[in-house]
């Protein structure tokens, strides 16, 4: 067999993996690329971001510090997003992890900034062993699919109840913005949490006198703190975050890129992805991964219907994260106008198809009754030995899915 027969049937995305520092082809950018990279971007900061203000205000967060958070995920989210997409030829979106902000709510104050950092150090040196390994498909077989599922459904579901609360305080706003978040759902599903968000501006500058005129041009003010690791952090955020961050950001997402065409490796994007979350980690900034949401947006038709242009999608996603993260300043004076009953909601809201896909899964698992009680446990908040629920979760549903198996293979054995 000559080496031409050869070289044509490899994959074609080997192919660009060695030739991926080709650098940025001008004639590859296209209008829906950047377009889609740029909505990508615009979901990010209107849905998930969100939810980590919520974070930051339950952990007693001053304005100065959330604004280093978001210049830290926002950078570090960019540059590997353009660094990843440019060397490989594909669009890989990076962003940070939603379910894992929603771990840091049911914290509180729980853990001071600096374990915190600590607990991200640790999660970011695991991906990369993971990364350099290359064991992350067999490592996420390992962990049963009713609890990995149990235990995120648990955790958004007990954010999501938040939701619904403002309705006593504020009926008319909320009850407003439920209404038209019902009908963007249908008729702009695409574009929802961005109606929504600039409603929800409205109806804070008309109902509640919010000064949106007074928002101006702002950098990022940032925070340096180093880490500090102990027990109660490596058990309550970063174990419970390492599982969010392999089965609920890159499992996911890699699904879609392949489901695009895309057979990129995950190794070296959870290496620079680890990487790059060291870094963010130090100024407050969550692990970076690979997003399934941003990644929809980026390796999809839409982005431009020859797939091997779809890579530019990844890199502007990339710039401009990057962009968001210097003007982070602006961002956090124009998302604090919001009150928090609509706060509350809106990333409630943008938690629904997450929490429908999880419990979806969860329910229709062969073991649907272990990840009911990692979802319960995962959910009630409870904190034993300074522990979070999480890690509880994961305990229990972890010992009822083995001790089941176990059961019903000594009930066999004894049947036969």
């Amino acid at each position: 067999m000559s080496p031409a027969t050869i070289s044509s049937r490899r994959p074609r995305q080997r192919l660009s993996d060695a030739a991926g520092n080709q650098g940025l082809r001008l004639s590859d950018v296209s209008g829906s690329a950047i377009g889609a990279g740029f909505l990508a971007v615009l979901v990010s900061y209107a849905g998930p971001l969100l939810i980590y203000l919520s974070a930051a205000e339950a952990m007693g967060i001053s304005k100065e510090g959330f604004s280093s958070w978001v210049f830290a995920i926002s950078v570090a989210a960019g540059l590997s997003s353009i660094g990843l997409s440019l060397w490989f030829r594909v669009p890989v979106a990076m962003a940070w992890s939603a379910p894992g902000t929603v771990l840091l709510i049911s914290l509180g104050t729980s853990l001071s900034p600096a374990e915190m950092v600590g607990a991200y150090v640790a999660v970011a040196a695991v991906l990369v062993l993971i990364g350099v390994s290359g064991v992350f498909e067999r490592l996420v077989q390992l962990l049963p699919p009713s609890v990995t599922n149990g235990m995120m459904a648990g955790i958004l579901f007990g954010f999501g109840l938040k939701a619904a609360g403002g309705l006593a305080t504020d009926p008319a706003a909320i009850a407003l913005l439920i209404v038209i978040f019902a009908v963007c759902a249908v008729a702009f599903h695409r574009h929802a949490m961005l109606i929504l968000l600039s409603s929800a501006l409205l109806i804070s500058a008309v109902f509640y006198d919010a000064s949106v005129g007074t928002v101006g041009v702002a950098f990022a003010s940032l925070e340096v703190s180093g880490p500090v690791f102990s027990m109660g952090a490596m058990l309550s955020l970063a174990l419970p975050l390492i599982i969010t961050t392999l089965s609920g950001q890159y499992l996911p997402g890699m699904a879609i890129l392949r489901a695009n065409g895309f057979q990129v490796s995950a190794n070296p994007i959870l290496i620079v992805g680890g990487l790059v979350s060291v870094l963010a980690a130090l100024l407050g900034g969550i692990t970076t991964a690979l997003a399934s949401i941003t990644a929809a947006f980026c390796a999809g038709s839409d982005s431009h219907e020859d797939t091997d242009r779809r890579y530019v999608a990844g890199i502007a996603c990339g710039v401009f994260f990057c962009l968001g993260g210097v003007f982070a300043g602006t961002i956090v004076e124009v998302l604090v106008l919001l009150p928090n009953a609509l706060i509350a909601l809106l990333a409630g809201l943008a938690l629904l198809q997450p929490i429908l896909k999880f419990t979806g899964a969860m329910l229709a698992s062969d073991d649907a009754q272990a990840g009911l009680l990692t979802f319960l446990f995962t959910a009630s908040g409870v904190t034993l030995f300074g522990i979070g629920s999480a890690f509880w979760g994961v305990v229990v549903g972890i010992a009822v899915h083995f001790l089941g198996r176990s059961a019903a293979l000594f009930s066999g054995g004894t049947n036969t």
